[in-house]
């Protein structure tokens, strides 16, 4: 594969559809041991963890809640 002047790379389509990407995915590079790992992340369960966030009403501080965990 070519990379473009914008670094970027067409995936082609046998691995799109054996991966399951689809233009709705998002991915992420990760280099490990000299080696490029292409990670897949599926954003419809992203977007439901995203709905939630900042929703609960908790009126406790990080403090009184790393005590409550700590203590046993």
């Amino acid at each position: 594969m070519r990379v473009t002047t914008k670094g970027q790379v067409t995936i082609p389509l046998y691995i799109r559809e054996k991966m399951g990407i689809t233009k709705d995915n998002e991915v992420d590079f990760v280099e490990e041991k000299g080696k490029v790992y292409l990670i897949v992340n599926n954003v419809k369960h992203a977007s439901r963890i995203q709905k939630l966030r900042g929703c609960a009403e908790v009126k406790t501080t990080t403090d009184a809640i790393l005590k409550m965990t700590r203590e046993g």
